[in-house]
């Protein structure tokens, strides 16, 4: 009776420490649309694993509606020029284009990728430094409230975060390129720099390809994620947490520039 009181007390005078979340990850398979078989293997990842559809590819909009149908979130994975540009895709946005004309050419990508909820950039290099035609882009996703952006931030030169931003759209830059080298040794260095970056900063987004070997990797390592100490989420959850921490920045420089001209 007495131990039981006095443990009551320790815990009502000195509580047990709240556990913090764990650190979470996002994954998203680009490049989706050209390949069959593959697409449907990336869909069929195990958990919150994400698929970024390219629009009016042949199989687009097929694979698309498959990952709906398994529950799984779907990007529109929008083709911007690059400086190197070397494929050109059937829809894709292109830097002499007049706003006109890139407003449509975006309108008939987000059509062609049924229940895409985010939109992430393929290639880019060239546009997405472009800050007119990244406010373009970001005012016409601020008119439909349900979308997120995700900069694949192919060049350190892109504005398109800072634009997403500024027109209140939720955004968020990839972390982590997969699979620049598919090798296993390399695999396993940026999925481990992937989850140190999200046990740093609490969230992290890493980016891969539908490769045999990328696929492979993740089917096995996606498995053993409670080993880690990790928590795979969607995009939109770790896109909505940064979001939210910035909106909290922004209203603690607010507060503080508010005092210092009190001042």
């Amino acid at each position: 009776m007495i131990r039981a009181l006095g443990a009551v007390l320790l815990l009502t005078f000195f509580p047990l420490p709240a556990f913090a979340e764990p650190p979470r990850i996002a994954i998203i398979i680009d490049d989706l649309g050209y390949r069959l078989n593959a697409g449907r293997r990336a869909v069929e990842l195990p958990g919150a694993v994400a698929v970024a559809v390219l629009p009016a590819t042949p199989r687009g909009s097929a694979l698309a509606s498959y990952a709906h149908e398994q529950g799984k979130e779907i990007l529109v994975h929008l083709p911007l020029e690059a400086i190197d540009h070397r494929r050109d895709e059937p829809i894709e946005i292109r830097q002499h284009m007049d706003q006109c004309r890139f407003l449509d050419t975006f309108s008939r990508a987000l059509a062609a990728v049924p229940n895409a909820t985010g939109v992430s950039t393929h290639q880019g290099s060239l546009l997405t430094q472009d800050a007119d035609r990244m406010r373009w882009l970001m005012t016409a996703m601020a008119e439909q409230p349900s979308l997120y952006f995700v900069d694949s931030y192919t060049t350190h030169e892109s504005v398109a975060l800072a634009a997403a931003r500024d027109a209140g759209v939720p955004a968020r830059r990839r972390d982590v390129f997969l699979d620049h080298d598919r090798s296993e040794s390399a695999l396993e260095q940026q999925f481990a720099r992937l989850l140190e970056l999200a046990r740093r900063n609490g969230v992290a987004i890493g980016v891969g390809h539908p490769y045999v070997e990328t696929l492979s990797f993740l089917e096995h390592k996606l498995t053993t994620l409670d080993e880690f100490g990790v928590e795979l989420v969607t995009v939109r959850e770790v896109v909505t947490v940064m979001n939210s921490e910035t909106q909290a920045d922004s209203k603690t420089a607010g507060a503080q520039l508010g005092t210092l001209n009190a001042k």
